[in-house]
């Protein structure tokens, strides 16, 4: 997984122009009067997200267990090597497709012949052409056809999703277990709204999408964690504890990401983004800054932990990301 990130993901720079946006529909430009959320309000919706995912076995702890959890966890971001062991593998049949959606040689059918060996990617790549975000006049019933609409960008996002989605959703452990469903879930929807808000900004796309993906990796390692270290059955949620959890696993998905020699300035927007909104530096940071926010709060007004005109979200979800934060609904809505 460490070389084949980089070697096939790594072009996406070059072939961004001409190339299909991510698959979500485009916010339009923003209103001089539509103020960025302050960096207050995106720390409120990490505190709120965090103590939702803990659930039932999140409640109060004494400091010495909060400090017992941190130490571990800043000892870990410190040795980026042994942090990538706490998750695992991508499917082989993966990087054989990012090595030829480089070749210019490769037709249609070629990555049709090769998608058709895996029946999860077929069902992935059929779905995905008949999502909303394509809206194919008629249903696209074969793998030639989907391929068509979905393009190289497309189909390059979607084999991202596939790739990432073991390495965050299949955990074991008592709090990663826990936790799991929800943080891919939120990773998927930060993906897309980083990708659709990323053009606006003056980011890359697909950079935007990769960086989304990747940022909650950080956290599944740090519930891995807690698992081995800990053993209690309350998970800490102190205001102090929640930020401070979720600065370290930003830290240990930097280093993961370039432990898998991802782009510099994907690793790099992670650890920005912490600072939040308009406060982070860099487009591709504020970019995934407000993409986190908007997810975390699509998936807490969608389980009733927030009203949907709650404070909160009025904060965040301003007139121009209310298109993008709509678009996050499930597809079932």
């Amino acid at each position: 997984m460490k070389n084949w990130f980089a070697r096939w993901f790594g072009g996406a720079r070059q072939e961004t122009r001409g190339a299909p946006q991510a698959p979500a529909a485009t916010p339009p430009p923003v209103p001089p009067s539509d103020a960025p959320a302050t960096g207050a309000a995106h720390a409120d919706v990490d505190t709120v997200f965090f103590r939702w995912l803990a659930g039932a076995a999140g409640g109060d702890a004494p400091e010495a267990t909060e400090r017992l959890i941190l130490d571990e966890l800043a000892r870990l971001a410190d040795v980026p090597a042994r942090a990538a062991q706490l998750v695992p593998r991508v499917p082989a049949v993966i990087p054989a497709l990012l090595r030829s959606l480089r070749d210019k040689s490769v037709s249609n059918a070629d990555f049709s012949r090769m998608v058709a060996q895996d029946m999860v990617l077929v069902a992935e790549v059929v779905r995905e052409a008949n999502s909303p975000y394509y809206r194919p006049p008629s249903p696209v019933r074969n793998i030639e056809g989907a391929l068509m609409l979905l393009g190289q960008n497309g189909l390059r996002m979607l084999l991202a999703r596939v790739a990432f989605r073991p390495v965050i959703s299949m955990q074991s452990g008592r709090f990663a277990r826990l936790v799991a469903p929800q943080v891919w879930t939120q990773s998927e929807q930060c993906a897309l709204a980083a990708a659709t808000l990323a053009p606006h900004a003056g980011a890359n796309p697909f950079e935007a999408y990769l960086a989304g993906l990747i940022q909650n990796v950080g956290l599944i390692v740090a519930f891995r964690l807690i698992d081995q270290v800990y053993n209690e059955d309350v998970l800490p949620r102190s205001n102090a504890f929640c930020a401070a959890l979720l600065t370290q696993a930003r830290r240990l998905a930097h280093g993961i990401a370039l432990e898998w020699e991802f782009p510099a300035g994907v690793a790099q927007a992670i650890v920005d983004a912490g600072r939040h909104g308009a406060n982070a530096p860099g487009a591709l940071a504020a970019v995934l800054s407000t993409a986190d926010a908007l997810a975390k709060l699509r998936l807490l007004v969608d389980a009733g932990e927030l009203a949907p005109d709650a404070p909160l979200v009025a904060a965040v979800v301003t007139p121009r990301l209310r298109p993008c934060f709509d678009n996050l609904r499930p597809q079932d809505d």
